[in-house]
């Protein structure tokens, strides 16, 4: 019997090459952030507890009881509620067991799960001499009851049982099936199981290919041999060759093997997110100025808060003055440790602080173990402990519920911590025309430069000054900020560049290719929201919203018809106004290069569009054959399978802008994902962006990257040029995916050609070495991974990817299939690491090492990163360094 871990991959994917999941040995240090709603009344059911617990034993000293005694609830100056997310584990085993039937011809396969939960099997088969497709439907006759079907390549079972639930098929040879392909669907969580990152597979012919995911088989001596045995050729089809022999796929014979059983295990892993909130409360002694703060949480097991002491506003944690509570240490000199009495009954923990008049705030950060910790939005727990400072946390907290901020009244009201961002954002720009600048000033370089080449590089220079200018202002308090009201200050406007946000954007692809088929995909996005927020999201890229031919939107028809096969339009409105109030900015996907009619012209050709926009014929362009537009020739490559709309006509571009302006305002879209723009020229793009102001803009400029006899070349300057050219012609308004450094990760990653990540020049070789703060990087989409597979991330290694993307400079962008699975610990502790050091888009990479085996950087002198088998560690001195994270085949450090 065989153990192996598996992890799961969620969304409603899956469909011939899922991805790889090893079970983590430790959970890495978990972050979460959280909704916080002011309490109402709760107060004094809190603090009347208070004389029945007097005698806990964390009280700061002996008089603490007197003083509660003394306080009335007027005292109250600060209560609140904040709701947590825990992830819990579960751990159970997947058994897969083949029995023979009635004689050697029928057997029965039979795969259970001992779980809790909704289970479904997902699978197909493969029939002998099928080299187009890995998965197809079973024949009728092999669907056990309650089967339904996906699509035209697979089906669904249920599994039955109480405690351990489980499906039986049975397989006849007379089907002629080669291979049974299966994955494991939680159909609560949407959570998708696999065997090292890829379907089940159990193969009944002796000729497939080895492969890494195969089940109840081992390949030894050129043969199938072990538990499985083979059912050869001969067994499916017994007119197919002589007796006792079978033909391969390649002509060569093999002798017949009887097929034979097996039973094996994989142990799963399943993680769940459970409520619990944490509950705060603070009252001011009036005789001893002291400050009285309690707090009660419903976290099981031993529950330390890790807090400090705010002086001023600066919000750098000190040491309060003693005593401390019991159970408490010291950590480091820079925090204290408290271990919260657990309540009467065992249901939670509280404890009880009595801290020195005159303080600022009371920070504090929630230690479960050593690898799970809660804080507040990727923020350390604050609480004001003065009034004016909780009115001031009140007012902010009543506009984040509203949505109504502005960037400009972000950064106001953005504690001196958050100032200090912008501060380091200002510098990155600074040190981005300084290079800017030396480059002119290099005679040699610009007289090589073209006209065009040099007035680009002074446009980028006005913008990243005015972003630089427009930052500092807003972070300067003026004279009149100082003594007047904050209802009555000036605010300065701050500029957002389309392509960068704020630059400290962390982007989520809120969708795969399978996420229409439940019909309410708007609802389950709802629902994750708050969870999307706690893991450090701030942008999320939604599903094409419109009426579209094709169920994944990609086909749109009827523009200004949002009632898609994810959901109505007014469930798209919640939904993103939910995002909005978790303080998630939404990005919309529109597809402006093609659009399919609704008519057929007089000659039968579908080039007539209804709905509100009925364009004809000359909305279309003149040389796609297939649609006889009569229009002008395009201005990119066609996309041949709808009409390719023609961006030249002024009456084409003012409808689009009505419309993307509309959607702005009807639907509250924050930005926009730019699908297939290679088919129209960039400077449309930057008449659609300037029209409808953006927060952030990334357009899909998909282009093959450069391959020599199969091997990808180590330059790929070409391509990522390409995808330059193109953000030059939005005028640098919209970024677009790094294609190129996807591609290259690809083959670095696979086949452990790790030197590949340096350039020539040393820096990163794809669009982020060149143009950071345009580069949204990725490492999979709905396209490339889910059930569509085109270009599917190497099995396994997804983890070596992230730990690359969401540490270095650019916008990184992560994959929904990927968030909620087992890599989820994990990505959220880098997105952590990166918001923690304040990484942003146009953060600096010292690359220290790439060599064959091993790559290794340090970012801004904060983090530094190693992916790959090879040994690193970062350089010593008067640096201290710290691991942060780690997994499988990559560490980061942060400076200690």
């Amino acid at each position: 019997m065989s153990t192996v871990t598996i992890e799961p991959l969620v969304g409603h994917s899956l469909r011939r090459s899922p991805k790889l999941y090893p079970n983590p040995k430790r959970i890495p240090h978990f972050s979460l952030n959280y909704s916080r709603r002011l309490l109402s009344g709760s107060a004094t059911l809190r603090f009347s507890d208070y004389r029945r617990r007097r005698t806990l034993p964390i009280r700061a000293s002996s008089t603490d009881a007197a003083v509660i005694e003394t306080l009335e609830q007027s005292d109250v100056i600060f209560t609140e509620t904040f709701s947590l997310k825990r992830p819990e584990r579960a751990e159970g085993k997947i058994a897969i067991r083949l029995d023979k039937g009635r004689d050697e011809e029928n057997w029965h396969l039979s795969v259970g799960c001992s779980l809790p939960g909704k289970w479904i099997l997902h699978w197909g088969v493969h029939y002998t001499g099928d080299t187009g497709r890995e998965w197809d439907q079973p024949p009728p006759e092999m669907w056990p009851s309650g089967s339904i079907a996906i699509k035209d390549y697979a089906i669904e079972t249920p599994l039955k049982g109480e405690s351990f639930q489980e499906v039986k098929i049975d397989i006849s040879s007379k089907w002629s099936i080669a291979a049974i392909n299966f994955v494991l669907k939680d159909e609560e969580t949407g959570v998708w199981y696999q065997h090292r990152g890829r379907d089940f597979k159990i193969p009944l012919v002796d000729y497939l290919d080895d492969d890494a995911n195969i089940i109840g088989a081992k390949k030894g001596s050129g043969i199938w041999s072990g538990s499985l045995g083979k059912l050869s050729n001969i067994l499916l089809n017994p007119e197919a060759a002589p007796k006792g022999e079978s033909s391969s796929n390649d002509g060569s014979s093999v002798k017949n093997r009887r097929l034979e059983g097996f039973y094996e295990e994989h142990a799963i892993v399943k993680e769940t997110l459970v409520d619990n909130i944490v509950s705060v409360s603070v009252k001011q002694c009036p005789e001893t100025a002291k400050n009285i703060l309690y707090i009660d949480t419903d976290l099981p097991g031993n529950v330390i808060l890790h807090w400090g002491i705010c002086k001023n506003d600066t919000k750098i944690w000190e040491l309060p003055a003693m005593a401390y509570p019991e159970e408490t240490v010291v950590f480091k000199n820079k925090a204290l440790r408290t271990l919260l009495q657990k309540k009467e009954g065992g249901n939670g923990s509280s404890g009880l602080f009595t801290l020195d008049g005159g303080l600022s705030g009371f920070v504090f950060v929630v230690k479960l173990d050593e690898n799970t910790w809660l804080n507040c939005k990727g923020e350390d727990f604050y609480i004001p402990l003065s009034r004016g400072t909780h009115q001031s946390s009140a007012i902010h907290l009543e506009e984040r519920k509203q949505n109504k901020e502005s960037i400009s009244s972000q950064i106001v009201h953005q504690p001196p911590e958050k100032s200090q961002e912008g501060s380091v954002y200002t510098d990155e720009i600074i040190k981005e025309i300084r290079h800017l600048v030396s480059d002119i000033s290099s005679e040699k370089s610009w007289k090589t430069k073209n006209k065009e080449t040099q007035e680009n590089i002074l446009q980028e220079i006005e913008k990243l000054a005015a972003e630089a200018y427009s930052i500092f202002r807003s972070s300067i308090p003026t004279v009149s900020e100082i003594v007047v009201s904050e209802a009555e200050v000036s605010k300065p406007e701050v500029i957002v560049t389309s392509g960068t946000g704020t630059g400290f954007e962390i982007l989520c692809q809120g969708f795969n290719w399978e996420s229409h088929k439940s019909g309410r995909w708007y609802k389950e996005l709802h629902e994750k929201a708050t969870e999307l927020s706690s893991l450090g999201f701030s942008v999320i890229w939604l599903p094409p919203p419109t009426d579209s031919v094709s169920p994944e939107g990609y086909m749109p028809r009827d523009l200004y018809n949002l009632n898609s096969r994810y959901g109505s339009v007014d469930e798209l409105k919640v939904t993103v106004k939910k995002f909005h109030e978790v303080g998630i900015k939404v990005l919309g996907d529109v597809v402006l290069n093609h659009r399919c009619a609704s008519e057929r012209n007089q000659n039968g050709v579908w080039n007539i569009f209804g709905g509100r926009l009925n364009w004809d014929e000359r909305a279309v362009v003149a040389d796609d054959p297939h649609f006889q537009g009569r229009g002008n020739k395009s201005s990119g490559d066609n996309f041949h399978a709808a009409p390719n709309i023609d961006h030249s006509q002024e009456f084409v571009r003012k409808d689009i802008k009505e419309w993307l302006r509309w959607l702005r305002e009807e639907i509250g879209y924050d930005g926009w994902r730019l699908d297939f723009v290679r088919g129209f020229w960039g400077g449309y793009v930057k008449d659609y962006l300037e029209a409808t102001e953006p927060y952030f803009a990334v357009g899909e400029y998909w282009d093959s990257l450069v391959y020599t006899y199969g091997e990808m070349d180590h330059n790929q300057d070409a391509h990522r040029q390409r995808i330059i050219d193109w953000i030059n012609a939005t005028n640098g308004t919209a970024g677009a995916f790094d294609v190129t450094t996807k591609g290259i990760l690809h083959s670095a990653i696979e086949r452990c050609e790790y030197w590949r990540l340096s350039d020539q020049n040393g820096k990163p070789p794809g669009v982020v070495g060149w143009w950071p703060s345009r580069a949204v990087t990725f490492i999979e989409n709905h396209d490339t991974g889910s059930t569509q597979g085109h270009w599917r991330f190497p099995g396994g290694k997804e983890m070596q990817g992230y730990a690359y993307i969401l540490t270095h400079p650019g916008t990184p962008s992560v994959f929904f299939d990927h968030i909620f699975s087992g890599y989820r610990s994990e990505i959220g502790t880098l997105i952590s690491l990166r918001k923690r050091n304040k990484i942003n888009c146009r953060s600096t990479v010292k690359i220290t090492k790439a060599e064959r085996d091993v790559y290794a950087a340090v970012i801004d002198d904060k983090l530094a990163v190693k992916i790959g088998p090879g040994h690193y560690e970062p350089p010593s001195g008067h640096q201290r360094w710290k691991m942060a994270a780690e997994g499988n085949n990559y560490k980061v450090w942060e400076l200690s």
